[in-house]
């Protein structure tokens, strides 16, 4: 059979990783997929980037557009990024009767729903492995590895920017913004690091996990989502000292009370497998009814970690070229016509157990006024730690585990703790989570 022709939307590292590992393993690839995947037609704003790439055979463009209207490419690979050009090329490549794939996850998260009504008219294939968690085959690996499953919770490192700096700064004991530094001098980081360091990335990863997991409608705005900037060097050590290491996460959970959807940082029991995944690695550990606990591990970024999901997506699309459209795998695991409207818990109404860390005046009655007004809200203290203070200071940390509870109430409890005289600065809380 003729090869399948590709037109691919972007140059960079993804791009050129895809372009790479293309040409380097076109045998292979040939074979798992039936027939040739070939790149035909390039964009890039730099042109000179094809060479540096080997692709002096390959039409080039600097108008993306050019190779979405294209009538000889059959699948469109966008990995431009963003999600406002992106989403009229990715568009506009659907009309065209155009297959897609694309490792954006900004884009599918805000506009997938948009993206798979669109696809599904068509009658194309809209394939975003490379969106979530780099080389590790998550998506496929809940959508149709754990399809017999009632998926019940997924908790996942799935930016590795963030389990970077907070590997850095348990192992070196360094301070949030030296390691940030780094991780931008490194390549980990952007220059503007919001989206890692906020957990806007993770979010948009977590919203397609999610909609996956339980078959709703992609809901990015209602993901809960919370940075690591306010993690400090005592807090990693005070969590170490209670059997805890804090990584940046987004769970995903069915409750009785609709979907929890929310990334912040977690204190994890150090002897967990997740709890031990360090530096720039990712890992998702999803929760099935039959088969209980599985952990995907490896690579969540990288030219060759995500070229490797992004060619995976395209010999599936060339596998199913000439399928029933009505016998695809569903974008988003379920039948369209079969999405639940299960609502997002809203964060004030999620129940977890809580590390608290706060600086008190060194008198009688400061932890007694504290344990009331936890007792207040039938919060319960698990663990609790309070240091000496050093000679001539008379202000001493108090740090605590508080079995679960509601977070609702714990907002009105650190609102009361921070009313009094006593304690001397903002209360730090961190959720915990067993995940067993």
């Amino acid at each position: 059979m003729e090869p399948v022709k590709v037109g691919l939307l972007g140059l960079g590292t993804v791009g050129g990783g895809t372009a790479t590992v293309l040409k380097r393993n076109a045998e292979e690839i040939a074979r798992r997929a039936g027939r040739g995947i070939v790149i035909d037609y390039a964009a890039n704003l730099d042109l000179s980037r094809a060479a540096e790439l080997g692709l002096s055979d390959v039409r080039l463009t600097q108008n993306a557009f050019d190779v979405v209207n294209d009538p000889d490419i059959q699948i469109v690979v966008e990995l431009i990024g963003g999600y406002t050009v992106a989403r009229d090329l990715v568009l506009q490549a659907i009309r065209s009767g155009k297959h897609v794939v694309t490792a954006n996850k900004a884009l599918i998260a805000l506009h997938g729903n948009e993206i798979f009504a669109a696809a599904q008219e068509k009658g194309v294939m809209v394939a975003f492995e490379a969106a979530v968690a780099g080389g590790i085959p998550v998506i496929k690996a809940v959508r149709e590895g754990l399809a017999a499953n009632r998926i019940e919770w997924l908790a996942g490192i799935i930016n590795g920017t963030g389990n970077f700096i907070l590997t850095e700064m348990r192992d070196k004991g360094r301070a949030f913004g030296d390691v940030l530094a780094e991780a931008q001098a490194l390549g980990y980081a952007e220059a503007d690091p919001t989206f890692d360091v906020e957990g806007i990335d993770a979010g948009h990863k977590l919203t397609i996990l999610s909609s996956i997991a339980f078959g709703i409608p992609l809901q990015f705005r209602q993901t809960y989502t919370e940075g690591i900037t306010k993690i400090t060097a005592e807090d990693v050590t005070y969590a170490t000292e209670l059997g805890y290491r804090i990584k940046h996460l987004g769970i995903a959970r069915r409750t009785a009370k609709g979907i929890e959807q929310r990334v912040h940082p977690t204190l994890i029991p150090h002897r967990r497998l997740i709890a031990n995944v360090d530096g720039v690695m990712n890992a998702v550990l999803v929760k099935g009814d039959a088969v209980g606990p599985t952990l995907y591990y490896g690579a969540g970024a990288g030219a060759e970690p995500t070229a490797s999901a992004v060619i995976a997506d395209l010999v599936d699309v060339t596998r199913a070229l000439t399928a029933d459209p009505e016998n695809r795998v569903p974008h988003l695991a379920f039948q369209p016509t079969q999405l639940a409207d299960t609502a997002i818990l809203p964060i004030e109404e999620v129940e977890t157990a809580f590390y608290l860390r706060m600086c008190a005046v060194d008198r009688p009655g400061v932890l007694a006024d504290v344990t009331r007004i936890l007792g207040d809200r039938q919060i319960s203290i698990e663990a609790f730690i309070q240091k000496e203070p050093t000679s001539g200071v008379d202000k001493v940390d108090i740090i605590m585990l508080t079995q679960r509870v509601r977070e609702g109430n714990m907002n009105e409890a650190i609102a009361a703790i921070e009313a009094l005289d006593t304690i001397c600065s903002s209360v730090t809380r961190i959720r915990v989570e067993a995940l067993g």
